[in-house]
């Protein structure tokens, strides 16, 4: 295995005993988010009182199929503007970056992403995370440097492993909260790493900023980021029931307690990716209102990979690539999902509803 593909035994054994000595970890926090480096600037957050989000996750490959969506979206901002984008997670595959410098950044984000000059909130995915085997989240630490990535580029916007953003600054019409699951859902939990466990110092913080900022949020509409969903109909499945396993902690009953606890019924909405799908899904009680979106078609599909659920949905599309736009005034949310042909490169709306 590659550097760029995996971690060696050195790192991983060098990182460990970081964590023993209680070595102080960059951007794990918004009280420890990263600085922009000097000469760097970033591009600006929207002012307005309407807010167009670009939607996407699961989208660093740098193939062929991550420029057909960009050479899209790009296409869509030409004609009506984006203010944000909101990137869902596996933002460097196949294993995530091995430094805040690795050119990965800029063959799997910036490249793909010219012209797209906004700034892009950025969700750490499993793949982001990976330790021996790509997407098995079992080095978790690695994350970090994606967020350093964040002092570097115009657009990449990643400050801490998780965080918020409120839209306007004043009188908010929405706050982003982003949100860092995968401690709750690593194919390798991080049982010898008591930081990362599930009632570590990590979650436990995570938790409790999460639980005050939601209370202390004026923003009109409020959304939760996260890579992994709550619910999905893809083959990941749902938390609790990832990959259809019945084994704790690996079938995502922590993450299940968590969204439970702190998002479900707080959040107008749940964005993700991970499942390679466009889903709209329908509120049900568990979700205690808050409506599943799942929009992690910008590189790869799930193909006729069957569904593990079956939640009622407005909308979904396993075998297609594509990314959604969301639209948010103080009075209305509306969610169109645009589709990707890789053959001829056209792109259709494919969806339009209000849904709030």
């Amino acid at each position: 295995m590659s550097e760029a593909q995996g971690i060696g035994r050195r790192e991983l054994l060098t990182g460990a005993a970081a964590m023993a000595a209680g070595v102080t970890l960059v951007g794990l926090s918004p009280a420890q988010a990263v600085p922009v480096a000097q000469g760097v600037t970033k591009f600006d957050f929207p002012t307005g009182d309407s807010v167009r989000v670009l939607v996407t996750g699961d989208a660093g490959t740098g193939t062929r199929t991550q420029w057909a969506v960009a050479d899209a979206a790009r296409e869509y901002h030409r004609r009506t503007p984006f203010s944000l984008a909101i990137g869902l997670g596996d933002n460097i595959y196949e294993s995530g970056p091995t430094g805040a410098t690795d050119p990965q950044f800029a063959d799997k984000f910036e490249n793909p992403n010219a012209g797209l000059d906004f700034p892009w909130a950025m969700v750490l995915g499993n793949h982001d995370t990976s330790s021996v085997l790509p997407g098995d989240g079992g080095w978790l630490l690695r994350g970090n440097h994606e967020v350093e990535y964040h002092a570097n580029s115009a657009r990449w916007w990643m400050p801490s492993r998780y965080y918020s953003v409120r839209l306007p600054e004043q009188n908010p019409v929405v706050e982003f909260f982003v949100l860092d699951v995968n401690p709750l859902a690593a194919y390798v939990p991080p049982l010898l790493s008591p930081y990362w466990t599930v009632d570590g110092d990590y979650m436990n913080a995570q938790r409790a900023w999460l639980d005050r900022a939601l209370a202390q949020s004026p923003a009109t509409w409020k959304i939760a980021c996260t890579h992994q969903p709550y619910l999905s109909n893809g083959p990941h499945g749902d938390a609790g029931h990832y990959e259809g396993l019945a084994v704790e902690p690996l079938n995502g009953v922590h993450a299940k307690r968590f969204f439970e606890e702190f998002v479900v019924g707080r959040c107008h909405f749940i964005l993700s990716g991970h499942d390679h799908s466009l889903q709209v899904l329908e509120p049900t009680p568990e979700s205690k209102g808050t409506r599943q979106i799942i929009s992690g078609a910008a590189a790869k599909t799930s193909g006729s990979e069957p569904k593990t659920t079956a939640h009622p949905a407005l909308f979904e599309n396993h075998d297609q690539l594509g990314f959604m736009v969301l639209d948010l005034t103080a009075d209305a949310v509306e969610l169109r999902v645009v589709t990707v042909d890789l053959a001829s490169g056209a792109s259709a709306e494919a969806f339009h509803r209000r849904l709030g």
